[in-house]
């Protein structure tokens, strides 16, 4: 898979940064297929500059840009907030026939998750009332006023 990230540069504590396109597998400060701006985040204001057509023409290709990566393009207008490409948001969605519609409003959306009204069964538990004062950091005479109260009532016939 290809994505859009940042790739380290600069010297120790003084960061400066190449956005590229690269193959998923390559180390992150490692080989890249394009540089496509650069984002220098010492100055204030940070320098970035960011060639936003051939970020477009990655992102038609189907390049994913990573989380930071898209925080920046969102901040320089090159995509929504959401993380869609502006042009895409613009374009016109083709009208769907009326049989299409209804199943498309029915299907979830991807990657949503499915809904379910059953309770968790993984929850977990609290810890019995003996053992809640030292664990939560309870003093140990907590302890042993919960200890000998369940002794007490282990003892009652």
């Amino acid at each position: 898979m290809v994505k859009i990230r940042l790739k380290r540069m600069g010297t120790t504590k003084r960061p400066f940064y190449r956005l590229v396109v690269a193959d998923s597998r390559s180390p992150r400060d490692g080989r890249f297929i394009e540089s496509l701006g650069y984002y220098d985040p010492l100055p204030r204001p940070a320098k970035v500059s960011i060639d936003a057509e051939r970020v477009r023409e990655w992102l038609r290709r189907g390049a994913r840009p990573t989380d930071s990566a898209r925080d920046l393009l969102v901040a320089e207008g090159i995509l929504d907030g959401d993380g869609r490409r502006r042009a895409a948001a613009a374009a016109a969605v083709p009208e769907l026939e009326d049989g299409a519609a209804e199943v498309a409003e029915a299907a979830p959306a991807a990657g949503a998750e499915p809904s379910t009204t059953e309770p968790m069964t993984d929850a977990v538990a609290p810890p019995p009332a003996g053992e809640a004062g030292v664990a939560e950091g309870g003093s140990e005479e907590t302890a042993e006023a919960a200890d000998l109260a369940a002794g007490v009532a282990e003892d009652e016939p």
